[in-house]
């Protein structure tokens, strides 16, 4: 894991939060049991950079939260972020913080399971950023791959966990489900993917 005095050295060296996401990051602060969930500024940027880089149309988002990274991908990407959260009393405040970026038309909300939603969801994805309950991620990425386009994206946050990965022999169901997901994009065939140790590990995968 990168130090914190390095982190915090790269976050004074970095664009500052727009004032509605530095709102939306500290009320989650306030309000939320583990507001360390959130993506954050570095984070919620390069989320944004990539959208601005490879300018998906259509985005695919498992794991809302309290919006912090569905509105920095809005932010980036030239279409539409579908984002699911399975939280319905995060609602209220993820759509007060859509309105307040001015990003309505951009986002549309789901509530609910993802495994349960993803298949309604008649869409081809450009790119799809997974942040959600960990147990599930290899079945989010199977259920996800024959909808995404080639060439289209695939992240997964959270994918050193800690840096758990590296105790198999101890892990528990969470950090199993990471080192599980990690091993299977590693042998995926159909994927170029790069293990990124950016904050807590970013997987990502471009379909070939």
């Amino acid at each position: 894991m990168i130090p914190e005095e390095i982190e915090q050295y790269c976050g004074l060296h970095s664009s500052p939060e727009f004032p509605f996401l530095a709102r939306l990051n500290r009320e989650t602060h306030l309000t939320q049991v583990y507001p360390r969930m959130i993506s954050g500024p570095m984070q919620g940027t390069l989320l944004r950079f990539l959208c601005n880089m490879i300018k998906p149309q259509k985005v695919l988002e498992i794991g809302t939260f309290t919006g912090y990274s569905a509105i920095n991908l809005a932010l980036g990407c030239g279409g539409t972020v579908h984002t699911i959260e399975v939280n319905p009393e995060l609602e209220t405040m993820i759509r007060k913080f859509i309105m307040e970026a001015g990003i309505q038309n951009k986002i549309i909300l789901h509530i609910g399971e993802a495994l349960k939603i993803i298949p309604r969801l008649q869409e081809t994805w450009d790119l799809v950023y997974i942040d959600a309950d960990k147990p599930n991620y290899l079945k989010y990425y199977n259920m996800v791959f024959p909808m995404l386009r080639q060439g289209g994206w695939i992240v997964a946050d959270n994918a050193l966990w800690d840096g758990k990965v590296l105790s198999k022999e101890t892990a528990d169901k969470e950090t199993l489900g990471i080192i599980e997901y990690n091993e299977f994009v590693q042998n995926d065939e159909r994927v170029e993917n790069l293990l990124l140790p950016f904050r807590d590990g970013l997987m990502i995968a471009r379909k070939l």
